[in-house]
C-alpha cells in the first residue's frame, strides 16, 4: 500500500516564495539526473545546456482568470468566492468561505452592482447577462500558502509569457521562469517549442485525504494537444530526441494524449509505479507535501531521489513553491 505519510517532508516557512523574482530568469535550477542519481546546482536563464539540437519542450498554454471574488453578506460580513468552473451561463461551481453560508442567501459584489445567489453549497448564480463580466471583479486566485492580498503585479508575475487560452483556476507555475528572450534563444539554439492546454483546475490541488493513495480520485481538467504539437511530438519520438514537460499539468496532458486522446477532459492520477509513455525529462517547481503533485514527481524519479533533492534544496535554502525555483529532471 503506498501511504500517504510516505510523501511528507519538512520544509521551514521562511523558504515559501512570498513575491516573484523581479527577472523571470534569474530563479535558480537544480538539476537531478535519475540515471546517476547526481543532483547540480545552475541558474534557469541557463537551461539551454541542459538540452540538443531537436529536443522539444512541452508548454501549457493555459491562462489563468480572476477567478477570486470578495463579496459581502447582507448583514456585512466578508464572503470569499473562488470560481471553479463555468457551469452554464451565469451558474458557477465555487469554493466559498465561511462554510456558514446559507442556500439561497445572496451576495453583495462591487458595491451592489452585481448580485449573486447561493443555490448549493459549491453553486452560485449571477445576475449578469454576460458572466465572462464577473472575471473583471476578480483577483488573481493566489495559493493560501501566500500569505499576502493578490497585488498589481501578480497580474503579470502569476501568468507565464505565453499564456494564451483562459481557462485555469492557478497558474501552471514551472512556465512562470521562461521570458520571451529565453525561448527565442532555445530555438535559435535548435530546440523546439511545442504548446499544449490544460486548464489548472481543482483536479491539480484536491487534498489526498485517503490513507492508501491510490485511492484518491481525481477531478476532471480539460486538455487539448494541438495538431501543430501533435507532429512535433511524433517527430521527437521518431527521431528519439528528448521531450521535456514543462510542469506536472503539461505532463499529465502529454500522458493522457498517449492513451489516444487529443482533446478532453482527463482525470489521470500519476503516482509511484506508474509507466511514463511520452515523457522523458520533466521541468517542476517544488511542491506541496502530500499532494498528487509531489506524489508525481516521485514517481517521474523515485522517491528516494527526490526526497534527497529536496533535502538539499532546504539545507541550500531554494525558494519553494509558485513563485519558486525550479527542478530539472533528466
Amino acid at each position: 500500500m503506498l501511504k500517504i505519510s510516505d510523501f511528507d517532508y519538512n520544509l521551514p516557512k521562511e523558504l515559501i516564495a512570498q513575491y516573484p523574482l523581479r527577472e523571470r530568469d534569474a530563479a535558480r535550477l537544480m538539476v537531478v539526473r535519475r540515471d546517476t542519481g547526481l543532483i547540480e546546482h545552475a541558474a534557469f536563464k541557463d537551461i539551454g545546456a541542459y538540452f540538443n539540437k531537436g529536443d522539444l519542450i512541452v508548454l501549457n498554454d493555459t491562462k489563468v482568470l480572476a477567478s477570486r471574488l470578495i463579496g459581502k453578506r447582507k448583514t456585512g460580513g466578508k464572503v470569499e468566492v473562488l470560481l471553479t468552473r463555468n457551469k452554464s451561463g451565469a451558474v458557477f461551481n465555487a469554493l466559498m468561505k465561511p462554510g456558514r453560508l446559507k442556500i439561497g442567501e445572496k451576495i453583495i459584489f462591487n458595491n451592489g452592482s452585481v448580485l449573486g445567489e447561493i443555490t448549493s453549497k459549491d453553486e452560485i448564480v449571477f445576475n449578469l447577462s454576460d458572466p465572462e463580466k464577473i472575471y473583471s471583479l476578480g483577483r488573481m486566485p493566489l495559493p493560501p500558502y501566500i500569505k499576502r492580498e493578490p497585488e498589481e503585479l501578480d497580474n503579470e508575475y502569476y501568468q507565464t509569457v505565453y499564456a494564451d487560452r483562459e481557462g485555469a483556476i492557478a497558474s501552471p507555475t514551472a512556465g512562470l521562469h521562461f521570458t520571451k528572450e529565453l525561448m527565442r534563444q532555445l530555438e535559435s539554439g535548435g530546440i523546439k517549442l511545442a504548446r499544449i492546454t490544460l486548464h489548472v483546475g481543482l483536479g491539480t490541488f484536491k487534498p489526498v485525504k485517503a490513507e492508501d493513495v491510490t485511492r484518491h480520485k481525481m477531478e476532471q481538467e480539460y486538455f487539448k494537444v494541438p495538431e501543430n504539437a501533435q507532429g512535433l511530438i511524433k517527430e521527437a519520438l521518431l527521431t528519439k530526441k528528448r521531450i521535456c514537460a514543462v510542469g506536472t499539468t503539461s505532463l499529465r496532458a502529454l500522458e493522457a494524449y498517449a492513451s489516444g486522446v487529443k482533446e478532453g477532459y482527463t482525470e489521470l492520477f500519476i503516482y509511484p509505479g506508474y509507466k511514463f509513455k511520452t515523457v522523458d525529462s520533466l521541468l517542476t517547481n517544488f511542491h506541496l507535501p502530500r499532494t498528487t503533485l509531489f506524489m508525481l514527481v516521485c514517481a517521474f524519479a523515485r522517491e528516494k531521489l527526490i526526497k534527497k533533492a529536496y533535502q538539499e534544496a532546504v539545507d541550500k535554502k531554494y525558494r519553494f513553491y509558485s513563485y519558486g525555483d525550479a527542478m530539472l529532471i533528466l
